[in-house]
C-alpha cells in the first residue's frame, strides 16, 4: 500500500518532474568584426540551430517519459430515467417514475501499477530519454567540427587573400618598372610575360576574394546567422603549424580508447538496448488484461414502491486473452533489440573506422605541412636571390619570373597544407569525441 501511495503521490508531480525549457529560435546571430576560434565555439552553442534541433529531441523524449508515467484518470458515467408505465399506488407519498445511476471506475490503474506495467513503460521511455540525450552530445561533438574546419577554411581564405594581394603588389610595381625600361632594356616579349604575370596575380585576387567570402557565409550558417551573412575578418594563428599538446605523445591506440569511452553514439546505443529490453519485458506483461474497478449505484424511482430500491453494486471487468496474447508486440520487441545489438556493432565498428582514417589523415597532414614549411622557405630565399640578380642583370627575365612561379606555388601549396593539417586535427576531435587541446 506504500508503494501504491507513493505512486499516486508521484503521479500528481509529473508536469514538475524536468526543468528543461521548451527550445525557442534565439534572436539572429550578431557577428562581430573579428571572430575568434574562441567566439564561432560560443556562437555555435548560444545560436546554433542544429543543437536547438536536438534540444527539441530531448524534451519531446522527457514528454514521452511524462505520458509513459502517467496514472490514468478515473471514469464516472451517470445516467437519468423515466418509467412511463410506472403507477405507483394512490396512498404512497413521494412516489416517482424517475431513476438514475452512477458509475466510478479507476480504469484499470490500481492493477496497471500492481502488475508493474506502468513502471516498465517507464523503464522503456527513461532509457530513450538517456539515449536521446546523448543524441544531442553526439549532435554537439559533429556539429562543432563543422564550425572549426568551417573556421580554418575561412582563415586559409583569408591567409591566401593576404599573400595574393601581397604578389598583387608586387609584380604590379615590376610591371611599372618595366614599362619605363621598355624599349630601352626590355624587348616587348618580356614586357608581356611580366603583365600575363601581373594579370594572372590579379585573378588570384578575386578567387581568393571568392573563396573567402564563401567561407563566410558558411560559417554564419552555422553560428545562427539567418540574414546577410556581414564581412568579418578571423585570426590567424591556425596559420602557423603547431602539435596540440594532447596529441604530442598520442598513439593511434591511445586514442581509440579514449572514444571508445566519450562517443555519446556509442553509448547511446546500451541505452537504447535498454529501451528495447523493457519494451520486451511490457509486451510479455500485457499479456495480463487490464482489470478495472468500479462501484454503481442505480436507483430506478423512489419511494416506498420503487421499481428499484437504492442498489450498490460493486464489480471488476477485463478482456480474456483468448484470441491473441501479444504475440506482435512480443516479437517487434525481440526484434528492436536485435537491432540495437547490431546497431551498437555497427556503430563500435564505425568508431574504429573513424579513429583510424581520422589519424591516418592527421599523420599525413602533419608530415606534408612539416615538409612544405621547408620548400616555401627555400623557394622565398631562391626569388629573392634570382631577383637581385635579374635586377643586377646576371639573371633573366625568364629565371625570375620561374623563380616568382616556384614562391607563388610553394605559398600556395603551404596553405592548401594548413587548411588540409588544421582539418584533421579537428577532424580526430570529431572521430575521438573529445577537444584535443
Amino acid at each position: 500500500m506504500k508503494r501504491l501511495a507513493f505512486f499516486f503521490a508521484t503521479a500528481l508531480s509529473t508536469t514538475t518532474a524536468f526543468a528543461e525549457e521548451v527550445p525557442k529560435p534565439p534572436p539572429p546571430t550578431q557577428l562581430p568584426a573579428l571572430v575568434t576560434l574562441s567566439d564561432a565555439d560560443r556562437l555555435f552553442h548560444t545560436g546554433g540551430l542544429d543543437l536547438l534541433v536536438a534540444d527539441a529531441q530531448v524534451v519531446r523524449a522527457e514528454g514521452d517519459l511524462l505520458a509513459a508515467r502517467a496514472v490514468q484518470n478515473p471514469n464516472i458515467q451517470g445516467s437519468v430515467g423515466y418509467a412511463f408505465d410506472y403507477g405507483p399506488p394512490a396512498a404512497c407519498v413521494g412516489c416517482s417514475p424517475w431513476s438514475f445511476s452512477v458509475q466510478l471506475s479507476d480504469n484499470a490503474t490500481l492493477f496497471d501499477i500492481m502488475t508493474g506495467k506502468r513502471g516498465l513503460r517507464g523503464d522503456v521511455a527513461r532509457a530513450a530519454l538517456k539515449a536521446a540525450r546523448l543524441g544531442r552530445v553526439d549532435a554537439e561533438r559533429v556539429v562543432r567540427a563543422q564550425v572549426k574546419q568551417t573556421y580554418v577554411q575561412v582563415v586559409v581564405a583569408k591567409g591566401a587573400e593576404d599573400f595574393t594581394k601581397e604578389v598583387q603588389q608586387t609584380l604590379t610595381q615590376s610591371y611599372e618598372i618595366n614599362k619605363l625600361r621598355y624599349p630601352a632594356v626590355i624587348n616587348e616579349g618580356d614586357l608581356a610575360r611580366i603583365e600575363v604575370q601581373k594579370l594572372e596575380a590579379d585573378q588570384a585576387v578575386d578567387q581568393a576574394k571568392l573563396a573567402v567570402r564563401q567561407g563566410q557565409i558558411g560559417l554564419g550558417f552555422l553560428l545562427g546567422a539567418r540574414g546577410i551573412v556581414p564581412d568579418f575578418d578571423v585570426e590567424r594563428t591556425l596559420l602557423k603549424f603547431a602539435v596540440p599538446a594532447s596529441l604530442q605523445s598520442a598513439t593511434e591506440q591511445s586514442l581509440l580508447q579514449t572514444a571508445m569511452t566519450t562517443r555519446a553514439d556509442l553509448r547511446a546505443w546500451n541505452f537504447t538496448r535498454e529501451s528495447a529490453e523493457a519494451e520486451l519485458a511490457l509486451a510479455k506483461r500485457q499479456r495480463f488484461p487490464d482489470v478495472a474497478l468500479f462501484a454503481n449505484y442505480t436507483q430506478s424511482g423512489t419511494g416506498p414502491a420503487a421499481i428499484q430500491p437504492p442498489t450498490v453494486t460493486l464489480g471488476l471487468s477485463f478482456n480474456l486473452p483468448i484470441f491473441y496474447q501479444q504475440q506482435g508486440e512480443v516479437r517487434r520487441a525481440e526484434a528492436d533489440i536485435g537491432g540495437a545489438t547490431v546497431q551498437r556493432e555497427k556503430a563500435l565498428a564505425q568508431v574504429v573506422s573513424d579513429v583510424t582514417t581520422a589519424w591516418s589523415q592527421y599523420v599525413a597532414a602533419r608530415d606534408l605541412v612539416t615538409r612544405v614549411e621547408t620548400i616555401r622557405e627555400r623557394a622565398k630565399k631562391a626569388r629573392d636571390i634570382v631577383d637581385l640578380q635579374f635586377r643586377g642583370g646576371t639573371a633573366t627575365l625568364m629565371d625570375f619570373l620561374d623563380a616568382e612561379r616556384q614562391y607563388i606555388a610553394a605559398n600556395q601549396e603551404h596553405l592548401q597544407d594548413l587548411a588540409l593539417y588544421w582539418g584533421a586535427v579537428f577532424g580526430l576531435e570529431q572521430a575521438v569525441g573529445t577537444e584535443l587541446k
